[in-house]
């Protein structure tokens, strides 16, 4: 039997924990013993209240012996990080699991305790850019569901910690008891794409105000040539000072934003209008159908084909 903890604080997120929770509880579902003894954890144990008011009994954290730790997230984790509180017994833990993951911006205090270092790992995609700045140390890639580097898996936003156990539930028991579990909680054993779905540039707020103005004249001139000297004499900078900025207010090369937000736009024609994938490639600035169509496997990990026909086929 396999101890699977989750680490819980105060203001945690309820879905962090009760997502994958729900999964490892499931995979016992009709077996004579289940595979996973289960339990939530903090530091000293008793009862933690979550973002949601709910309040969830918990276990010390050192009272018990695991194969599996899993940092949940939620708006108390810099409040936890920040704070004076002494967490040896947490890295101690984590540094003698079998297993170590996160869910969300648990990845954040996994970062702070410097297991991440030199490691790949994901967080919700809010929250990427702010990792990949505190600790430069780690090779964020804000795009992905989950993220497995060695021992270590992170994941991203809030329900991706189901993802993230499928996976888990996967590498110990197979592929059939993983679908068996994602078919009970009725979601997808693999989701498509990756978190560029849900993330558009288009929300991204750079801190310069000569990013911004480049970013807003992107957005208004998709079908022009959006060349790196272009752009950068429109923020005023020499291409090398535009590069160099950009990358550092956005975490993204000036190419890939503009790929990005044109295949947002591109998916924002397919799914309200009834364009052809030709039309709305030329609509956004793409100079071929198939060149958008690996835009799109590169940002989205789906072709705009299949974009085009669940929108017609809600």
């Amino acid at each position: 039997m396999m101890h699977i903890g989750f680490f819980v604080f105060p203001d945690f997120q309820l879905l962090d924990l009760s997502g994958p929770l729900a999964a490892f509880q499931i995979a016992g579902f009709h077996q004579t013993t289940s595979p996973y003894s289960l339990s939530v954890l903090s530091l000293q144990g008793g009862p933690v209240k979550c973002s949601a008011g709910c309040v969830i009994t918990t276990v010390p954290l050192s009272a018990v012996s695991l194969d599996t730790l899993i940092i949940c997230g939620g708006y108390g984790i810099h409040t936890l990080s920040d704070s004076a509180v002494d967490l040896h017994a947490l890295k101690t833990q984590a540094e003698n699991v079998r297993r170590l993951g996160s869910v969300c911006r648990g990845a954040c205090l996994l970062a702070e305790l410097g297991l991440l270092n030199g490691r790949r790992a994901t967080t919700h995609w809010r929250h990427g850019l702010a990792l990949q700045k505190s600790y430069p140390d780690v090779r964020v890639e804000s795009d992905k569901i989950f993220l497995r580097d060695g021992h270590i898996w992170t994941s991203a936003g809030i329900s991706c910690g189901i993802d993230l156990a499928l996976a888990m539930i996967e590498a110990d028991l197979g592929m059939e008891r993983s679908r068996a579990v994602a078919q009970e909680l009725v979601v997808y054993q693999r989701r498509p794409g990756g978190q560029s779905q849900f993330s558009p540039m288009l929300q991204m707020e750079p801190d310069s105000d000569r990013i911004r103005l480049a970013l807003d004249y992107i957005h208004q001139h998709l079908t022009e040539s959006l060349t790196v000297e272009h752009l950068a004499s429109q923020a005023c900078l020499s291409p090398r000072q535009f590069s160099r900025l950009f990358k550092h207010q956005t975490g993204e090369s000036p190419a890939k934003a503009v790929e990005r937000l044109r295949v947002e736009a591109a998916r924002t024609l397919l799914e309200s209008t009834h364009h052809s994938i030709a039309s709305v490639a030329h609509l956004v600035g793409f100079p071929h159908p198939e060149t958008m169509r690996r835009a799109f496997l590169r940002c989205l990990g789906l072709p705009p084909q299949t974009v085009k026909k669940y929108h017609q086929s809600a």
